[in-house]
């Protein structure tokens, strides 16, 4: 023992001895009790059990730190369970002060506090002086004192933040180390105290309680309310947390401003951080004890939401802000790292609030420069958005619509939705502001609401105005142009341009950067989407297909719901058109999932899908499906510009209501719809009303239902109106009438014409052979007419066709019944090869899920893991990612897999052979 304290110690006798007079500190001042008092409950103390038990938990570790901003509610969390365990534990407790880090008065106090403890030591320390040298004698017979103690004690430090240097940590340090447990330190301060903490950590034996371990939960908040008597919905309980951030005191100030009032949820909206009681909080609590540098620094940088060392050093002028920022974390001045992204930090909501609260009344002038300077970062960093809001709060409308084009984000403003911030920024646009790039946003503002001359009219501003600017400085603004252009165009169904405008967008868009095209994938899905659109417009199907498969695979970002899910029916309908019916189905099936999940943010019910799946089962000759699923497509329909939904809505309906054999009312649903505007070709005429392949089909329908009724001629005179006489669909319809007409040779022309052609689509080749074996029947050549009717069927079986059969003469009929093999094939037809049609709109199981855009493989680890049943967290860790990039990989696959929950995900990729 001598060897470990020197020659010149007190023994522990001696100390124990010492008189036990009114104690004093190290300066002779009397010891306060007040320090040695846990702080009373508060009169509207919120019981934190969960913070009790974590603090319970820590009281068996050596050492427990407790460290948040001003007004985190440490020090009542600490109140509340020394409370709760003074029965069970000895508790010394502690309030520190400023002064308090001197070994003399340090050590007193401790002293005290564990003597009040009950903890056997010496009673007080009579001459502090005696204490000079605690490095050498006092500190190891303390620690071996605390060692002997039967039952540990627990010394609890409240603001040590306060408690200036070192060596009271280092001695502190010492004490617990040589106790053998029988000291157990809990340290609360605004950051952490100077202990050599990673020690404890890596030797397990550190408890800490951070921050956002003391954020408010909903039900806590709720409960302080309630003490204040304030009941708040839970939607003005979510906006409450969300502004506070669950700080504590924030919650007490806004419960103490609402108090009283009757309409408590209309108040809450507009108290801020610049409300008097809660700025006279930040003011005192952490503004006033800062230098006037540090208070500079604070009010610049407060005016962005995100701030990086970088962004700071432009903002306040100081080469050291990266040092500045850490250090402003580090001692929790309601400043946090922001972790998805490298170095970056944002202000607490209430406390930014305030400080531009402060920086407007001290220094109004710079605060427009301030944004300035902000836009120009942001946006050379691709932060768009930001550097708009920025400019915009700069009143730099050019600027901002500069930054906007220049990041060719004009798709995005077009777009608008739900996730849209962009277009939201410019609803204050002044008229007096002219420039070709406002003028550009103007028309695509203009688009998104729908008026097409307004957005017109800019874009020939737009093209008047650019003439000033050099060819450099043209690039953005020229495709942003084109795209506009072709949009205008494609609204306003202009038949003369669409297809070139189609044609020059595409190419401008493929010069632009591809780093700007990534970040804006609208962009892409826009053009795609009008290409192909123009394509169907026009007739011109199978060339339809490709750029609306293509946009529907670009339109994955958030704010591209509205153009994906209208790819996806139009895709859906062009497929079932084109007798590709499994695939209609899947595609119909998608778009009103995505819907459904974008319900209420702009993205319409999907009229074309429903119509769509009604053809599907139309065709399927599934009657009850095809009603149910055209009575869930009438109330859409008429309610979008195009005449798309409504075409295809009346054929189903004439394909049903000749089913029941109500041949004039099939031709008058037909008629209503417009079947006289069979004028059109499909070429590139005016006045158009819808897709020339649906005038054409529904022309066609009429035909063939007048052929059906025994007009034979009328129905000639029908299709003589189509522009393409030598199309396959046409030759078929002009065979079925002239067989009906008597003239059996040229009806077979016609049809030898369509039989040598392979590449017609599946329906047109089925009704070929169905017309083949009608001219062998009539002939009396059984054996043909069988061998066109066993061909029909086969053509027939991949896509379950069953109403072409239906359709036929009473001959043919007949013979598919008599024929044993044949009646049995069309029985057989299509069964158990697919699954059935998709009933997700009717509330029936989900239809196969076709990819348009692939998992990642990073995507399909995770989708593993989920169908593991593995928590995000365990995801995580098995992946070494961070929570939120898993959190991110699962929103895209439950995008691309059209699902809403993961175990959705999981049961649609088993479907489709993905795991």
């Amino acid at each position: 023992m001598s060897l470990y304290l020197g020659a010149n110690v007190t023994t522990v006798c001696e100390l124990t001895e010492m008189v036990t007079s009114p104690a004093v500190a190290g300066e002779g001042d009397p010891l306060l009790r007040s320090k040695f008092t846990v702080p009373p409950p508060p009169p509207f103390l919120v019981a934190r059990s969960r913070l009790v038990e974590r603090l319970t938990h820590g009281a068996r570790e050596p050492v427990t730190v407790v460290t948040g901003p001003a007004g985190s509610g440490k020090t009542q969390a600490l109140a509340a369970w020394a409370r709760t365990a003074r029965g069970a534990d000895n508790i010394a407790w502690i309030t520190m002060e400023e002064g308090d880090g001197k070994p003399a008065v340090f050590w007193t106090y401790v002293v005290e506090g564990l003597r009040r403890a009950g903890v056997p030591l010496f009673p007080a320390l009579a001459d502090p002086l005696h204490l000079t040298a605690v490095d050498d004698s006092f500190l190891p017979r303390l620690a071996e004192q605390l060692a002997a103690l039967a039952r540990p004690v627990s010394l609890v430090l409240d603001e040590v933040s306060s408690v200036v240097g070192r060596q009271w940590a280092n001695d502190l340090d010492f004490v617990v180390r040589h106790s053998d447990g029988g000291l157990r330190l809990t340290l609360v301060g605004r950051w952490d105290p100077p202990l050599p903490l990673y020690r404890y950590r890596l030797a397990g034996s550190l408890t800490e309680v951070r921050g956002e371990d003391l954020v408010f939960t909903e039900d806590e908040a709720a409960e302080l309310l309630a003490l204040h008597g304030i009941a708040l919905t839970s939607t003005g309980l979510t906006s409450l947390l969300r502004h506070t951030e669950g700080w504590a005191a924030g919650l007490r100030l806004f419960a103490m401003a609402l108090e009283g009032h009757d309409d408590a949820e209309s108040l809450l909206a507009t108290i801020n951080g610049d409300e008097a009681t809660i700025a006279e909080y930040f003011v005192s609590e952490v503004l006033r004890a800062r230098s006037p540098e540090v208070r500079d620094f604070l009010l610049r940088s407060s005016i962005v939401d995100i701030v990086t060392p970088d962004l700071a050093q432009l903002l306040t002028g100081r080469r050291d802000a990266g040092r500045v920022l850490a250090g402003l974390e580090r001692e929790n001045m309601f400043l946090q790292v922001v972790n998805d992204q490298p170095v970056a930090y944002r202000y607490h909501r209430l406390f930014g609030e305030l400080l531009r609260a402060e920086l407007a009344h001290d220094d109004p002038d710079e605060i427009s420069p301030l944004h300035r300077r902000a836009a120009g970062w942001l946006a050379a960093e691709g932060r768009t958005v930001d550097a708009v809001h920025h400019a915009v709060s700069a009143g730099d409308w050019d600027t901002a619509a500069e930054i906007t084009i220049d990041d060719y984000a004009v798709g995005q403003l077009v777009l608008g939705g739900a996730h849209d911030r962009l277009g939201p920024m410019f609803r204050d646009l002044p008229e007096v502001v002219d420039s070709p790039e406002v003028a550009l946003v103007r028309a695509a503002l203009a688009l998104a609401g729908a008026d097409h001359d307004r957005a017109a009219k800019q874009l020939v501003l737009a093209e008047e105005l650019v003439a000033d600017r050099s060819p450099q400085r043209r690039g953005a603004m020229s495709v942003a142009g084109a795209v506009l252009d072709l949009l205008v165009t494609a609204a306003a169904q202009d038949a003369s341009r669409w297809l070139d405008t189609a044609r020059q967008a595409t190419a401008l868009l493929g010069s632009a950067p591809a780093e700007r095209l990534a970040r804006h994938p609208e962009l892409s899905a826009l053009v795609l989407a009008a290409t192909g659109a123009a394509h169907s417009w026009f007739g011109a199907v199978d060339a339809a297909v490709a750029p609306l498969s293509e946009a529907a695979a670009v339109a994955t970002a958030d704010g591209c719901e509205a153009v994906r899910v209208d790819c996806l029916q139009d895709l859906a309908l062009l497929e079932a058109y084109r007798g590709r019916l499994r695939h209609a189905a899947v595609l119909a099936d998608q778009a009103i999932v995505l819907a459904q999940r974008c319900d209420g943010v702009g993205v319409p019910p999907p009229a074309s899908a429903q119509v769509a799946l009604a053809w599907v089962a139309v065709e399927h000759y599934d009657v009850e499906a095809a009603w149910r699923f055209l009575r869930a497509a009438e109330p859409l329909c008429g309610l979008r510009a195009g005449g798309a939904a409504e075409a295809g809505f009346a054929i189903v309906k004439s394909r049903l209501l000749r089913g029941r054999g109500e041949l004039s009312g099939a031709l008058r649903v037909l008629q209503d719809a417009g079947g006289r505007s069979g004028s059109q070709s499909g070429s590139q005429s005016g006045g158009q009303s819808r897709p020339a392949w649906l005038g054409r089909e529904i022309m066609l329908s009429r035909a063939r239902i007048l052929t059906a009724g025994g007009h034979p001629k009328d129905a000639l005179a029908a299709v003589a109106q189509l522009g393409d006489q030598d199309h396959p669909d046409v030759l078929i319809v002009q065979a079925e009438a002239l067989l009906v007409a008597g003239d059996p040779e040229r009806a077979r022309q016609a049809l030898d014409r369509v039989v040598e052609d392979r590449d017609v689509p599946v329906p047109v080749a089925v009704n070929a052979r169905l017309g083949m074996a009608a001219l062998a029947a009539a002939g009396g050549d059984v054996r043909a007419a069988h061998g066109a009717l066993h061909e029909a069927l086969r053509l027939a079986d991949p896509e379950s066709l069953r109403r072409h059969f239906h359709e036929v003469g009473a001959g043919l009929r007949r013979l598919m019944r008599e024929d044993q093999e044949l009646a049995e094939r069309y029985r057989s037809l299509g069964r158990g090869a697919h699954p059935p049609h998709p009933q997700t709109a009717h509330g029936g199981g989900a239809a196969e899920t076709v990819m348009v855009e692939k998992l990642s493989k990073r995507e399909m680890e995770v989708l593993r893991h989920v169908e593991a049943m593995l928590p995000t967290e365990e995801i995580a860790g098995a992946m070494y990612l961070s929570v939120n990039t898993v959190k991110t990989h699962v929103r895209s696959i439950l995008r691309k897999l059209c699902a809403s929950r993961r175990n959705e995900a999981v049961r649609r990729a088993r479907e489709i052979g993905l795991i």
